[in-house]
């Protein structure tokens, strides 16, 4: 069957001499993989430019169901980015983002309002000018609300250590090894308020950054089976000031 759908490039892979095989978030059938010819030299010079973390795609496919590869007869880009390509220290952001999308998305099942907020915050995030130096982090925190495991802030004076282990503030530090410390708690708690347009008047240094790049990747392993280490970031690291 040939449908038109859109998508969000989370990773591709070469396959064979001219082809490549790319996993995508779409908007009507969730998480698949799509395999697409000619990408190779420069008759497929376009195509392999647009297969890029997080580019925006409009595509007619072959889909068929039960099938675990989907083959592309057609493919553009139908939302242009300003920025995300031409700025290293976004396209950084943009790497490890999709990276975590790609082990987190797991569901071949549409979720519009999933798809919505992938594609809003994006959009944002190649736009904003400034104030988007926390964006990842932000950006995991409110991607856990689709994923089911959005964190209780139930910060008070009695509970303000973090507990990665069941999403929520305690006031007992040494329960377990996976509880963050009190600045980093006070941190996220204050993330949980924040929105994209907002987030600019949370000021964090580079060592606080990291260690709540880490927490957050901590969290999401606790409530992912397999999410594992993330390849992007060391590059983020060392590219962003990590």
């Amino acid at each position: 069957m040939l449908v038109k759908v859109r998508g969000i490039v989370l990773h591709h892979i070469k396959y064979k001499e001219s082809s490549a095989i790319i996993h995508m978030y779409t908007d009507l059938y969730g998480r698949q993989a799509y395999i697409i010819n000619n990408v190779r030299g420069k008759k497929g010079q376009h195509r392999t430019n647009l297969l890029q973390p997080l580019f925006f795609l409009e595509m007619e496919v072959y889909h068929k169901p039960f099938r675990e590869i989907h083959r592309i007869k057609e493919l553009n880009q139908y939302i242009l980015f300003r920025n995300i390509p031409y700025d290293i220290n976004k396209s950084t952001q943009a790497m490890f983002i999709a990276e975590v999308l790609y082990k987190s998305l797991k569901e071949e099942e549409a979720n519009p309002e999933l798809f919505e907020f992938l594609v809003h915050s994006i959009q944002w995030f190649d736009t904003s000018e400034e104030h988007y130096s926390l964006f990842h982090i932000l950006f995991m925190v409110q991607l856990a609300k689709y994923l089911g495991f959005f964190p209780e802030n139930n910060w008070s004076e009695n509970s303000f250590y973090f507990d990665l282990r069941n999403g929520q503030f305690t006031g007992a530090e040494q329960i377990h090894p996976y509880i963050l410390n009190r600045e980093i708690s006070s941190i996220l708690h204050k993330l949980l308020k924040k929105s994209f347009s907002n987030i600019g008047s949370l000021k964090i240094d580079h060592n606080l950054r990291s260690q709540l790049t880490d927490s957050l990747l901590d969290y999401y392993r606790f409530h992912i089976q397999d999410f594992g280490k993330l390849k992007s970031i060391s590059v983020l690291k060392e590219i962003y000031g990590q």
